[in-house]
């Protein structure tokens, strides 16, 4: 476990070394990232192997940072933490094999992109409040030049947007954080020991909301989610998926691991109604469900193809959300678990659309694309997308339909009526899913295939095989995740939780 803090390190230096490759020679610069996000991950799988199992948190590194005000460099790991740090790791590697043929300033392209990872990894691994909102804030600017300067779609708005929303919901919990320093004493930061503190009730309740609605702006909570699927269309292809697959996660974790970790209470029943409202877990059930509805209907009309990927994306947080709002131990699981499933497929689908279908088109418009007979062009981006709208829909066999059932059933033994909505936006996304998928790659093909397309890569079919593998193997052997997750959750961090509001 003490090797998990290479992965921040073996990123930053990764990017030094990145910047430090002859320009006229960018394969050096591709290799080099490609070995430094092969590294992490490495590290990360043989962490999550030999992790305990227990529910404990283990401590990486702790060491005083600004003692005066009781800030530590602190880098620990439960089981949660691990399966967000294996996530990244896959991700990480994934995105670089898709970003192979990127050609404009190759060198500053793969120094962002590892200088974001290190920053994701630093937020999973942070058990100093102040440190993880330092990591929190770091990845917003490789964030704005990944989508400003490699972008397509109104990529200056996109990244302006993206960064506006994002430092908006930093303010929020950095007030929280704060104001949880000043009751608990001024003596410590140390999450650990925060979620020991008994904070008073009343402060709970205006501190959660506040906390919670911070984190979950970059989660994509609706109507806090426009950011994203705007961000998605206009970044690069790898931007795109850690976007999707991590980036998004930081706002779910934060959620999890601070809001509700430290003011469980804030979570209790108001003992008064507000337009039927009588608790902070009602409003913001109800808030996820319509992200899960809204989401997948406007995916469904929409006209661009990474638009359709984006607003899923939406959609499919909207679950995350949800299950943290059940408050029981299977609702909850199956939040963690949607995260990891989520990042992975969500991944996969932009790698297809972004890199495998546009780069080579040029074209997202589901008009354009039913005109080109991309099955026959592009056989194996056609299969591709086949499984990972598969997985994407919840088929059972891929990790999409552990994640999502869970959810369900979590939140039917807490708002049942929320769980019966929640079904009707799996069906909607079940619609959208097969318009884009016959769109794309079986309209009419009124062109010609004399139009050779350019044949799929070597790295993008390996980043391919390495999502769609991970995906099936979670799908059918669930206990990788959830020996880890379980324990976790009843383990003492959320002692607090099981003891108040947990159902």
């Amino acid at each position: 476990m003490a090797m998990l803090a290479w992965t921040i390190y073996l990123s930053f230096l990764g990017a030094v070394a990145v910047t430090l490759t002859p320009a006229r020679r960018p394969a050096v610069a591709r290799v080099t990232a490609l070995l430094t996000a092969l590294a992490g991950l490495g590290i990360a799988i043989v962490a999550a192997v030999h992790g305990d199992r227990s529910g404990q948190l283990t401590t990486v590194v702790q060491t005083p940072w600004i003692p005066q005000l009781g800030i530590e460099y602190h880098l620990a790991a439960d089981g949660i933490s691990l399966i967000l740090v294996v996530l990244t790791g896959i991700a990480a590697v994934a995105g670089i094999l898709f970003s192979w043929n990127v050609e404009r300033r190759v060198k500053d392209f793969f120094a962002l992109y590892l200088v974001l990872i290190g920053a994701v990894y630093g937020v999973f691994l942070s058990f100093d409040l102040f440190l993880l909102f330092v990591f929190y804030e770091i990845a917003i600017i490789p964030k704005y030049f990944l989508i400003a300067i490699w972008g397509s779609t109104r990529r200056e708005y996109a990244a302006m947007k993206l960064v506006l929303y994002s430092f908006a919901g930093s303010a929020l919990v950095l007030a929280g954080m704060v104001a949880a320093y000043v009751v608990a004493g001024q003596r410590t930061l140390n999450l650990e020991a925060l979620a020991h503190y008994p904070f008073p009730v009343h402060f709970q309740m205006w501190a959660f909301p506040v906390v919670f609605v911070g984190f979950a702006v970059l989660a994509g909570m609706w109507p806090f989610h426009t950011w994203a699927p705007t961000g998605h269309a206009a970044a690069p292809t790898a931007a795109s998926m850690l976007l999707a697959g991590v980036v998004m996660k930081l706002g779910a974790y934060g959620c999890l691991r601070v809001a509700m970790m430290l003011f469980p209470r804030g979570l209790e029943p108001w003992g008064f109604h507000v337009l039927g409202f009588g608790s902070w877990q009602q409003v913001f059930a109800v808030l996820a469900v319509i992200g899960i509805v809204y989401g997948a209907s406007i995916a469904l009309v929409q006209k661009d193809l990474k638009f359709v990927v984006g607003y899923s994306s939406v959609s499919h947080m909207g679950f995350v959300l949800l299950g943290l709002m059940t408050l029981n131990q299977i609702g909850l699981s199956g939040a963690v678990y949607q995260m990891f499933s989520h990042g992975i497929i969500a991944g996969l689908l932009f790698a297809v659309v972004g890199r495998m279908v546009y780069d080579r088109t040029h074209t997202r418009d589901l008009r354009e694309l039913s005109r080109i007979p991309l099955a026959r062009l592009l056989p194996f981006a056609a299969v591709t997308f086949v499984l990972a709208m598969m997985a994407s829909i919840g088929l059972p066999g891929f990790s999409g339909f552990i994640a999502e059932l869970q959810v369900l059933i979590g939140s039917w033994s807490a708002f049942p009526w929320m769980s019966c909505v929640a079904g009707v936006g799996i069906l909607i996304g079940i619609a959208f899913s097969w318009r884009a998928l016959q769109a794309t790659f079986f309209g009419e093909g009124e062109k010609t295939a004399t139009e050779a397309l350019p044949p799929i890569t070597m790295p993008e079919r390996l980043g391919a095989f390495l999502l769609l593998g991970s995906t099936v193997v979670l799908g059918l052997y669930p206990r990788l995740l959830m020996d880890l997750i379980m324990p976790s959750l009843n383990g003492p961090l959320f002692e607090q939780l099981r003891r108040g509001v947990w159902r």
